[in-house]
């Protein structure tokens, strides 16, 4: 051997080191192989084969050497299974199993695609693996009968001089476990036998500068509690038990039902919730009788830092370790869908954190970053930004909402701070951007990417829903791609979300001369498929909570908020709203604490929970309350100017047909003989009002009355009714 090849490999800096290391047949002796193993420190060397021992002489700096009588078969001659014994000074021995015997687990096709960015199962091929083989002399320490069980590597760092692979099984001494590059691909690869899932595990690289760092895997599954940053080996045993879900959530379209999610924290939802096992069994029978469709859970990708509630993420392919592993979140997922409920996850394919373990810098280069000084930093944020232009960190952002979607059965990504994504001068100064090339402020690769990540979500799996937050008017984010839109099913409608609470903490007196800021919403509300939020954002830093928005006394603050629960169910829209708005708690939320569930102590704030559950089967029952959410024939204003009773009326519609009329009143007044134009003739009835004594309010109702004619705000029919103060009535006509 090249004395400078041994050099290189006896220091595990070799790019190739599987061409010195393991057996290598004798070129011109083919029934001979010659077997080379690096063992610093070693006293003695052993083959062990299936036809006896060979005893293996030092060769160069820790490298040891035998030949071995190869074995004939009818493809030839091959080198014969052998394993590793070695004897240290102090007297320990080892039998081992060779990593340098054993093909590349990644194929030629893998490498291929994942080169043009078009590896949609990426998460397959990169990572760690468990992988099981039978072998003629057993496990990985050769004992006899057992299943040779060990874990395959591959990591993407093309920029790497050499790359090893660190652990509890080699001491973190890397350099009995050096990597092989495969071809030009940037791909290190290595199967390293004898390793089983909860291993903690890291990657020593050998970067551009000629540094040694040590990073967590970019594919990693699972990762130690922080501040701990080890990856660990992941071989996941759940058995779903949502295959009816599944099967059904493919065959129907979710755009067109009913959705209303119920947004949480899963670290603050309640005390005492160690683990996703635990909110299982809380969690989930809970949103089933608050009657909510969806749960949205908040980041649970990996990140360092709790107080970013997940919106810094360094592990993007495993998911939060302090509430347990893998097979933990695919307990929770599965139980909410065995109750009939979705799962929605949060995505944040914008940015990431700067964390010396992480994603930056990963092989000595902006290699997941954009290079681009102008493009590749988030000022606010003070995070990187994905170089959305290369198809290597592209094919790793799309792969992984598939997987996300595909290997935990998620229901619908909502994906954070698109408009972070589409604009180059987002956050930044005359100066500090540069122009696309064609002059204009639009970031034209990550548009590109936005499209192909919905585009390869909703191919891959049907039934699926893909959410922008997109704060700006971008045009086409819910138009489909092959139209030059975005490619999402639904948008998150900011301007509805800020409009309402604004005109909500106007004391009622004075909401007569913001009227507008409560219709606004219906002159754009066609342009996107809206859901309506009520977020985590807006009762959180100062904001205040929900009820803490409303002006006026107790009794007024509880009414608005169910007058504002009726509003936002009733307007064209899905509905979203976040843990504790329900129970109208008291304080804004707290990442670090918990829904005030002792608030339920109190009548009021029961009656509100009892108020939204009855909204919600409500809501799922009618269908004009959500089959026609994105066409206009869905709506109908009945009133929208009456901005002196500070009160709107409005009908929805049904495919089928079928209406209600929906009358709020925003005013701290109520309106007695209040003249309602109706769409039809015949019997009317209160189906629900806000008013109820069941949920706090006057006791307020309209009962069963019939439609007068006459012609009224353009209809030929009208009743007066009274609505009341703070209140909201929906009425259905008899059929």
């Amino acid at each position: 051997m090249d004395q400078r090849h041994l050099d290189s490999v006896s220091r595990a800096e070799y790019y190739n080191p599987h061409e010195v290391l393991g057996g290598h047949l004798d070129a011109a002796v083919p029934t001979v192989a010659a077997i080379r193993a690096l063992r610093p420190l070693a006293r003695r060397v052993e083959i062990l084969t299936l036809n006896g021992v060979h005893e293996a002489r030092h060769e160069y700096n820790g490298i040891f050497m035998a030949v071995v009588p190869a074995v004939q078969s009818d493809g030839g001659w091959s080198v014969p299974d052998y394993r590793i014994r070695t004897t240290y000074a102090d007297g320990t021995t080892l039998v081992e199993d060779d990593p340098y015997r054993y093909l590349p687990t990644l194929g030629d096709m893998d490498l291929y695609l994942f080169g043009e960015g078009r590896h949609e199962r990426l998460w397959e091929v990169l990572g760690a693996h468990v992988r099981r083989f039978d072998d003629p002399m057993g496990g990985a320490d050769g004992t006899a009968g057992q299943p040779l069980v060990g874990t395959s590597f591959g990591v993407w760092a093309p920029n790497a001089h050499a790359v090893r692979v660190v652990g509890n099984f080699n001491l973190w001494d890397g350099r009995r476990h050096a990597m092989r590059e495969l071809g030009s691909s940037g791909v290190w690869e290595l199967f390293v036998p004898g390793v089983k899932a909860g291993e903690t595990y890291k990657y020593e690289i050998l970067d551009a500068s000629g540094r040694w760092v040590m990073k967590a895997d970019p594919m990693e599954r699972s990762h130690e509690v922080p501040p701990s940053t080890a990856s660990i080996v992941v071989d996941s045993v759940h058995g779903w038990g949502d295959d009816r879900w599944m099967r059904e959530r493919a065959g129907r379209d979710p755009h067109a039902g009913p959705i209303s999610i119920y947004e949480v924290h899963a670290g603050s939802w309640k005390r005492g919730m160690r683990t996703y096992r635990d909110l299982a069994d809380d969690l989930v029978p809970y949103v089933a009788k608050e009657g909510f469709t969806h749960v949205e859970f908040m980041p649970l990708a990996e990140h360092p830092f709790a107080g970013s509630w997940g919106y810094q993420v360094t592990g993007y392919y495993a998911v939060d370790s302090r509430l347990g592993g893998p097979d933990d979140f695919k307990y929770l997922v599965d139980s909410c869908h065995r109750a009939g409920i979705g799962v929605i996850m949060d995505w944040v394919p914008a940015h990431f954190p700067k964390d010396d373990f992480a994603l930056g810098r990963f092989d000595g280069t902006p290699l997941y970053e954009d290079p681009d000084p102008t493009r590749g930093e988030h000022p606010d944020w003070g995070t990187y930004v994905f170089n959305f232009g290369r198809r290597e960190v592209r094919n790793f952002l799309v792969a992984n909402a598939c997987f996300w979607l595909d290997e935990y059965h998620i229901d619908a990504l909502r994906v954070d701070a698109v408009s972070s994504m589409l604009y180059l001068d987002y956050s930044r100064k005359p100066g500090q951007w540069r122009p696309n090339i064609y002059g204009g402020h639009e970031n034209l690769e990550a548009i590109d990417f936005l499209k192909e990540a919905t585009a390869t979500a909703y191919k891959n799996n049907p039934g699926i829903m893909m959410i922008a937050e997109e704060s700006t008017a971008y045009p086409g984010v819910t138009t489909p791609t092959d139209s030059g839109g975005l490619g999402f099913g639904l948008k998150w409608n900011m301007g509805w979300m800020h409009d309402t609470l604004a005109y909500l903490r106007e004391q009622p007196i004075n909401r007569k001369w913001h009227h507008d800021e409560i219709t606004f919403s219906m002159v754009y509300c066609y342009s996107e498929h809206y859901v309506l939020p009520i977020s985590h954002d807006e009762v959180v830093y100062g904001k205040g909570s929900l009820i803490g928005k409303m002006p006026g006394d107790d009794w007024q603050r509880f009414a608005s908020v169910r007058a504002l629960f009726a509003y936002q169910w009733a307007h064209p829209g899905k509905k979203l709203t976040f843990m504790g708005n329900e129970i109208a708690q008291y304080g804004e939320w707290d990442h670090a604490g918990s829904v005030d569930w002792d608030a339920l102590h109190w009548a009021q704030h029961r009656q509100i929970q009892g108020f939204v559950s009855d909204l919600n089967a409500m809501y799922k029952s009618h269908a004009a309350l959500w089959d026609l959410d994105f066409d206009p024939a869905g709506f109908q204003w009945l009133t929208s100017d009456d901005s002196d009773h500070n009160t709107l009326s409005f009908v929805r519609i049904g495919r089928n047909g079928k209406q209600l009329v929906v009358v709020v009143n925003f005013s701290g007044e109520a309106w007695p003989d209040y003249q309602v134009p109706l769409t039809r003739a015949g019997l009317w009835t209160e189906i629900l009002t806000t008013d109820d004594e069941r949920y706090g309010g006057s006791g307020i109702h309209n009962g069963t009355f019939e439609a007068q004619p006459g012609r009224y705000h353009s209809r030929d029919w009208s009743a007066k009714i009274t609505i009341p103060a703070l209140g909201a009535v929906f009425l259905e006509p008899e059929n």
